[in-house]
């Protein structure tokens, strides 16, 4: 059993004993008007029986009236996910709100408690980055005290916000373009994790294909060059397709190496269309034909509608759509 008396106990700590959530305990030391009774004496029994001292300061911070946005997402690694920060950044800083960054590495138990954080802290919204929504991401955010708005992932649901380009139209945009040249022999190339907005990119591709009746033929290998440049090595020995879509730039500048390696030209024996437009398909050895993803723009239009919700403004439509096109470099012919 653990001494109390010689622990420091914290509000985890509280937060277990009475059986109730982070964010509870949080309006029951500064909103209590706000929690049930019989809720709000639980916490406050758990809190005499720890004998929890909460911070003053950091109740402090909680019941100030500036705006405190929390921004979570999976991974800031990514040249996208720096850019679409860069976005929201710049628009919270017009507003003089404060941006709390959380990166949850794509591992459930740690988004779980970070959702738990950041309802603890009292945000006043939150901009949510997840590749791999689930139906219990869904939920979260439904259920949530206030207000969130989805960055670069669509969702199906005209009652949650989100701000997005259409992915399915993109890819089958970018699919048609292929076949409009003559091509037939056009590879998908996905990854293994279930990206929530790859299985849009995917049905895009897939009815462009249908539809000239072609067959559909997807590919799938990981975001890490230690596993993908091996894989396109292997594959690009056994398969000669005539061009492929890759979801992401990183993986798609992977293929192009690994196509050198092997001895194939491109774009004269196979041309390559990917996805973001960052920095990377600039960098790549042909630059790299790219579907623009304006991902600042995602970010900075995912804060300001936040800001709407925070502050009760009329919002015709919580699904925004933003434009896209494709950048044609020299990873494609003319």
């Amino acid at each position: 059993m653990v001494d109390i008396k010689n622990t420091k106990v914290t509000i985890y700590d509280v937060a277990s004993e009475a059986d109730v959530s982070l964010a509870t305990v949080s309006r029951v030391l500064n909103y209590p008007e706000k929690v049930k009774p019989a809720t709000r004496e639980r916490v406050l029994e758990a809190i005499r029986k720890l004998g929890y001292r909460p911070n003053a300061i950091a109740r402090g911070l909680a019941s100030r009236k500036s705006t405190t946005v929390a921004l979570i997402v999976p991974d800031v690694s990514r040249a996208s996910v720096a850019e679409m920060i860069n976005g929201v950044v710049d628009i919270a800083r017009k507003y003089d709100y404060t941006v709390i960054l959380k990166v949850t590495n794509s591992e459930p138990d740690v988004e779980e408690d970070i959702w738990q954080e950041v309802f603890a802290a009292q945000v006043d919204g939150i901009i949510y980055l997840n590749d791999e929504l689930q139906e219990h991401n869904i939920k979260q955010i439904k259920s949530s005290d206030v207000p969130v708005v989805l960055c670069n992932v669509g969702v199906d649901d005209p009652t949650i916000a989100c701000v997005s380009i259409d992915f399915e139209k993109a890819f089958y945009e970018a699919t048609q373009s292929l076949i409009n040249k003559g091509l037939k022999d056009i590879l998908l190339v996905s990854t293994r994790s279930a990206y929530y907005v790859n299985s849009f990119k995917e049905r895009g591709y897939i009815n462009a294909m249908k539809e000239a009746n072609l067959e559909p033929n997807i590919v799938r290998t990981s975001g890490r060059l230690v596993v993908n440049y091996p894989f396109f090595i292997d594959y690009l020995k056994n398969h000669k397709p005539e061009a492929a879509l890759v979801v992401r730039d990183s993986i798609a500048v992977s293929m192009i190496n690994a196509a050198s390696e092997v001895g194939i030209k491109i774009p004269d024996e196979l041309e390559i269309i990917s996805f973001q437009n960052t920095k990377y398909a600039k960098m790549s050895r042909p630059t790299l034909s790219s579907i623009d993803n304006p991902i600042y723009d995602i970010g900075a239009v995912s804060m300001r509608l936040l800001t709407k919700l925070m502050n009760n403004e009329p919002i015709e439509n919580l699904n925004v759509v933003l434009p896209h096109n494709i950048i044609w470099r020299n990873s494609t012919k003319n």
